[in-house]
Formats: C-alpha cells, sequence, structure tokens
C-alpha cells in the first residue's frame, strides 16, 4: 500500500498539469502583496492588543444601547471578540502567506 501511495504521489509531483498550477497559484512577490498580507493580517491584530479594553467597551456600550435587537447582537459579539483578545490562529495564516510569499520565485 505504501509503494502505491507513493506511486501516486511521484506522478502527481512530476505532471506538468500540476506544475502548472501549483506555479499559477504561488503569488507573485510585490510590495502591494507583502502590503495586504500585513494590512489584512497583522494590523487589525495590533490594534487589538493596544486598544482592547476602548474597544470592549465600545461594545458594550453599543450592544446595550443600539435600537434594533439585531444590532444590540451584532455588538455583543463583537464584544465577545474583542474580549478574546489577539487572534493567534490570525496570526499564523498572515505568518504562512508571508513565509509563501517570500519563498515563491
Amino acid at each position: 500500500m505504501k509503494e502505491k501511495i507513493k506511486a501516486v504521489k511521484q506522478k502527481i509531483e512530476y505532471d506538468p498539469k500540476f506544475q502548472e498550477v501549483s506555479r499559477s497559484l504561488k503569488p507573485k512577490k510585490s510590495i502591494w502583496g507583502v502590503l495586504g498580507i500585513v494590512l489584512f493580517f497583522f494590523v487589525p491584530e495590533l490594534v487589538t492588543s493596544i486598544w482592547q479594553d476602548e474597544l470592549i467597551s465600545w461594545a458594550h456600550v453599543h450592544s446595550t444601547s443600539e435600537p434594533l435587537e439585531i444590532q444590540r447582537w451584532l455588538f455583543g459579539e463583537l464584544e465577545k471578540i474583542f474580549i478574546d483578545g489577539v487572534s493567534w490562529l490570525n496570526l499564523l495564516i498572515g505568518a504562512l502567506l508571508l513565509l509563501w510569499l517570500v519563498k515563491s520565485k
């Protein structure tokens, strides 16, 4: 069974279509790629870590004072997100994307 899996793996790795698809998925190195990853993955976590208490109190005030129930519920959920603090998963995904971007040719 191991030999069969190894043979299929080698067949996939050396398939020209697979190599073309894997090359097309890799991002091109540019300032916009790095800036996009930093802005979407790292900056929100930095803001959360610096102003966490203010964000929690802001969300709490709106979760009690909004006129519509759906808005109160949404601000309550936002408050829970801010209470949890920094998202390590988000930071990990951002770091992996940066590594992938740097290693791409």
